[in-house]
């Protein structure tokens, strides 16, 4: 065993959920996990109550992020009002409050709004964070990965189509636009090589996967709440192609979707929950655990998918040495018990499983948000 100081982590897409879903989580308990998870940048998405689609609408969040957040809290503006995907939101406006623009939860459907969307970004140096998902290809009802086990077990997949045919369609107007581009929560094989072409072509093209994407199959799966999420976790094969994109750097940095539900909701099995599963405060021993430690990536490069790249992406500071650092333990043996989480999710696929890191100490700003043995954290 040994303790090891990092950078402090950056996610760049969590659901702090407040304003609106408070019952799911607030800034402070979802700030609290993502202390306890070593990050000390977070990007909260918008799909939230009110959608963040101008200033006035940002606002409640921005305050709750002031009086309540323990890490820093950057936010994304919508690309669309509401995220309704008809009527562009305060794209100009929201510039200076926002990290970049998303409608995560929802694909924006109307590839001449992407368009406009992507040119009024890139005039302002912004980034645009896409949910790829084609509604034309979702048969209703689905709720895994389109795949063996879906069919063995009489559940409706989710194509994969349905997420690499926009990443296709986005990549052709980022080759118009020359806008900023990152791919939310890559699921896919065919996204990854799409990824990859369009870097080797120089395209301002990044995207993000998450932990249970290059942990988990749908092989894992069970007819519980705690494994259904949006996009699914798929195949071996897609699993592998994510892999080696982490490894190569075509798959930019790693974020969590963190993404808590009330138990209620997460207690319907996999076709009756909500899609979302937390994991800030899971990530780092997950990954550490099944990637590092097997070989498959190096510990270098997982540090620089979840400190150094996503907040290049997205314009945040680096991490200050002596300001914001992390202290892991190396080669211990613990196990995710989500009943200790500060998140008020409870939603995770590994509980239960063995890791071999724990986070003891996260320092954001030159102040302790996390220790290990601490009674009340700030």
């Amino acid at each position: 065993m040994q303790v090891v100081k990092l950078p402090a982590f950056a996610d760049v897409h969590v659901h702090l959920r407040e304003p609106g879903f408070e019952y799911k989580e607030t800034i402070a308990s979802g700030t609290a996990a993502a202390a306890a998870g070593g990050f000390a940048d977070v990007c909260s998405m918008p799909n939230l109550k009110p959608v963040p689609d101008a200033v006035e609408t940002l606002r409640p969040q921005l305050e709750a992020i002031k009086s309540s957040a323990v890490v820093r809290v950057h936010p994304f503006g919508a690309i669309t009002i509401g995220e309704n995907g008809k009527t562009l939101a305060d794209i100009e406006g929201l510039a200076p409050f926002v990290c970049g623009y998303s409608d995560d939860g929802h694909g924006v459907q109307d590839a001449g709004l992407m368009r406009e969307a992507m040119f009024r970004a890139k005039a302002l140096g912004k980034t645009i964070s896409a949910h790829c998902e084609l509604n034309s290809l979702l048969a209703p009802g689905g709720c895994v990965h389109d795949g063996q086990w879906a069919r063995h077990n009489g559940f409706t997949g989710i194509s994969s189509a349905s997420e690499w045919k926009m990443v296709e369609r986005d990549l052709e107007l980022v080759r118009e636009t020359g806008c900023s581009y990152h791919v939310c929560h890559v699921s896919t094989k065919e996204s990854v090589a799409l990824v990859r072409g369009a870097k080797a072509d120089g395209l301002p093209v990044s995207c993000e996967t998450a932990p249970h994407y290059l942990v988990l199959t749908d092989a894992d799966l069970c007819d519980e709440g705690r494994f259904k999420m949006n996009p699914p976790v798929r195949s071996a094969a897609d699993r592998e192609a994510l892999r080696e994109g982490l490894a190569d750097g075509t798959v930019d940095c790693v974020a969590t979707d963190h993404a808590p539900h009330s138990a209620e909701e997460k207690g319907r099995g996999l076709q009756g929950s909500a899609f979302g599963i937390v994991g800030l405060e899971t990530s780092f021993p997950i990954l550490y655990t099944c990637l590092v430690e097997q070989g498959l990536v190096t510990l270098d490069r997982l540090i620089d998918a979840m400190a150094m790249r996503p907040r290049a992406i997205f314009g945040l500071l680096p991490p200050n040495p002596n300001k914001d650092f992390v202290e892991v333990e190396l080669g211990c043996r613990a196990v995710v018990d989500s009943s200790s989480f500060a998140s008020k999710g409870r939603a995770t696929p590994f509980g239960g499983m063995e890791v071999h890191a724990q986070i003891l100490r996260t320092v954001c700003g030159g102040r302790t948000v996390f220790a290990v043995g601490r009674e009340e954290q700030p």
